[in-house]
């Protein structure tokens, strides 16, 4: 069975007030979107794990520990980590740790929780 994990920040700890950030976003709006993407994936019938994160060392311990006890076949990472230009160093070390702990998995990026599904679907084949 495919193994997809999706890694994103943990909603509360979001700062909107960042520019870069689509406007309307909060963080009730975040989780019904992770909640959507996990039935999304569920539906497609993969083993879907989620891991939100904070933006510090402590979110990179859980994700590590979170690849470490799986073999995914797409790890997709979410544009909550990726798209703030002043979070590009931690997006850096959430990178190097799935090239870590999961090397044989492909790496995607959605462009919202919601199209989670659709960005593991480019790397994984139906099963």
């Amino acid at each position: 069975m495919t193994r997809v994990l999706f890694i994103g920040q943990k909603p509360e700890t979001v700062d909107f007030s960042d520019p870069s950030l689509p406007p309307g976003f909060d963080a009730q709006k975040i989780q019904a979107g992770i909640d959507l993407a996990e039935t999304t994936m569920t539906e497609r019938g993969w083993d879907a794990d989620i891991c939100m994160i904070a933006p510090d060392d402590s979110g990179i311990a859980a994700l590590a520990a979170q690849l470490a006890g799986t073999d995914y076949d797409c790890v997709v990472i979410g544009g909550g980590l990726r798209i703030p230009l002043k979070g590009l160093e931690f997006f850096e070390k959430v990178v190097n740790a799935i090239h870590q702990g999961a090397p044989k998995a492909a790496i995607a990026f959605n462009t919202r929780p919601q199209d989670t599904a659709e960005a593991a679907a480019r790397w994984v084949s139906a099963d």
